[in-house]
This record gives C-alpha cells, structure tokens and sequence, in this order.
C-alpha cells in the first residue's frame, strides 16, 4: 500500500467518480482546503440534497478517469495479474 495525497486522487478524476456513485444515496466526499495554497485538505462525508453533476462536469471527469487510465492500464495490468499470482 503507498498512501497518496487527496490532491493527487481528485487530479485522476477518481474523486468525481466515487462522489457521482455516491451521489444516487444523497452523499459526497468533500474536500475542505484552509486556502488556495492548501496541499492537505481536510476530507469528510457529507449528505447532500443534490444527485449527480452537470454535463461539463461529467464531461471533465469522465476524460480525466479516460486519461488516468490510459496512462496507467499497464501497471494497473501487472499489478491485477500479480493478484492473481498471489
């Protein structure tokens, strides 16, 4: 396990996946930062009224998860196929 900062977790657009599945039971993970210079911010579950985003914002995710995943898939590969050697 190699812990990552939240930053990096919400660049992959990985945030923004698990907050629209999250979204169908009416919560969020909600990233709070003090200020713009923030690196850590501090992270909690929240209900919210809403459900779902709007089309820019799925757009935005869904290329950002295309992205990370197309710059990962070989290590995401090896690493599953190492699962399974296990």
């Amino acid at each position: 396990m190699k812990k990552k900062s939240w930053n990096e977790f919400r660049q992959t657009g990985l945030l923004w996946f698990i907050n629209s599945i999250l979204h169908l039971f009416g919560w969020a993970i909600v990233l709070s930062y003090k200020d713009e210079n923030d690196d850590e911010p501090t992270a909690y579950p929240a209900r919210v009224p809403f459900r779902g985003f709007d089309e820019e914002h799925n757009t935005k995710g869904y290329q950002m998860v295309t992205h990370y995943l197309k710059k990962n898939i070989d290590y995401l590969m090896d690493e599953a196929n190492d699962e399974r050697d296990n």
